[in-house]
């Protein structure tokens, strides 16, 4: 995509929502011309559903979304939706609120000369994924050779400038578990709530094949929810039925895009990881303090974060009891905890925090990242 140094610019959107289908902040945007819809290279969301197989608030934001940017791109909301990816995350538990982040790139303004990397962002979507193979090693194949289109997209060669792949992969209903088994094909999961599980695996061991952290070798459909040594460090995956394909969204540094906004992340070890939380901040330039004073909260432009319980029912020896709660599933759980932890470190409750997070980032643990405009100089931390 790239031609010279410097010719294009990451513009990042943090936009609150009332509802699940509240546009009204983008449609002010592109209404004034503030952000032109030809602009926009994908979404990244949180919803107020429960993040399950029923969440069907994801689907009812992208429906919206792709019926506003119909009227200014003359294509139908059915196109755009299969290579404009909106990958959202149902459950806005404890103190996070609901919102939804559009990244968008733009021509670098006339003069441009800056030389030190910056934000680069890249999408791409896969052809739709067959139901007999969702959460397979070959589910895991096509998740890397989309991961290569999206980094292609950004410009970026080197897996070590990826921050970021944030990915949304189809699951198995009830409804499709049924049609497989009638048509005599394989049935990779037995019900839907394993089947996210296993298609969150094999989007993260298919981002991992890509940046190099794992082999083909090591790709193995007995690994999936069981060799958690095979993971990825940059990877968050989604899973849900308000998708067909795999959609994959890239955010790293390149010298090949200007403009102030950086990108930093960190593997979180556990769900109570304070220093990594607090390093990443630190690594883009906000300074010491338990939490990101008020005037420099301005520079935040976005904040993802991936999260899991434990599943050996304990942190830091003591127990948890998220995996034996019959009432509250364990993900909303974890996306509450994490999401509080981060909230405080921040002062700010606009974060993505998605749970499931099965080979991505350290057992038991995850990763967060985070968008922010350059900082000073003299201690921004080496985020390239």
């Amino acid at each position: 995509m790239m031609t010279s140094e410097a010719d294009v610019q990451a513009k990042v959107y943090r936009l609150s929502m009332a509802h699940p289908g509240d546009l009204s902040a983008l449609a002010e945007l592109l209404a004034t011309g503030e952000l032109a819809a030809q602009e926009i290279v994908a979404v990244i969301g949180k919803t107020e559903g429960n993040g399950g197989v029923n969440d069907f608030t994801r689907g009812y934001f992208t429906d919206r979304l792709m019926h506003l940017l119909s009227g200014y791109l003359n294509e139908t909301p059915e196109a755009l939706a299969r290579k404009l990816p909106c990958i959202l995350s149902g459950g806005t538990e404890g103190v996070l609120s609901p919102h939804y982040t559009v990244l968008c790139r733009s021509a670098a303004k006339a003069g441009t000369s800056e030389s030190n990397p910056a934000l680069a962002i890249g999408a791409a979507c896969s052809v739709d994924m067959p139901f007999d193979l969702v959460g397979t090693r070959d589910h895991a194949v096509m998740v890397a050779q989309t991961v290569r289109a999206a980094m292609a997209d950004a410009g970026l060669t080197d897996p070590g400038d990826l921050h970021f792949v944030q990915v949304k992969v189809p699951c198995l209903t009830s409804g499709r578990i049924a049609d497989l088994r009638a048509a005599g094909r394989a049935v990779p999961a037995p019900n839907a709530a394993v089947s996210m599980a296993r298609a969150r695996a094999a989007g993260a061991l298919g981002v991992a094949l890509a940046t190099g952290e794992i082999t083909e070798a090591q790709l193995d459909d007995a690994a999936f929810l069981a060799d958690f040594d095979l993971y990825s460090t940059c990877a968050s995956i989604s899973s849900g039925v308000e998708v067909l394909c795999n959609e994959v969204i890239v955010l790293g540094m390149s010298a090949a895009w200007s403009g102030p906004l950086r990108i930093a992340h960190r593997a979180m070890e556990d769900a109570i990881d304070l220093p990594s939380v607090q390093g990443v901040f630190q690594d883009l330039g906000f300074g010491p303090g338990a939490q990101v004073c008020a005037a420099e909260r301005a520079r935040l432009k976005a904040i993802f974060v991936k999260c899991e319980p434990d599943q050996s029912g304990q942190i830091h020896g003591a127990r948890h009891t998220m995996l034996n709660d019959t009432d509250i599933d364990p993900q909303r759980h974890i996306r509450g905890a994490v999401g509080g932890l981060v909230a405080g470190v921040a002062g700010e409750t606009r974060i993505f925090v998605s749970g499931g997070a099965e080979h991505q980032g350290p057992y038991g643990g995850g990763l967060i990242a985070v968008i922010a405009e350059a900082g000073d100089p003299q201690t921004e931390g080496a985020v390239a």
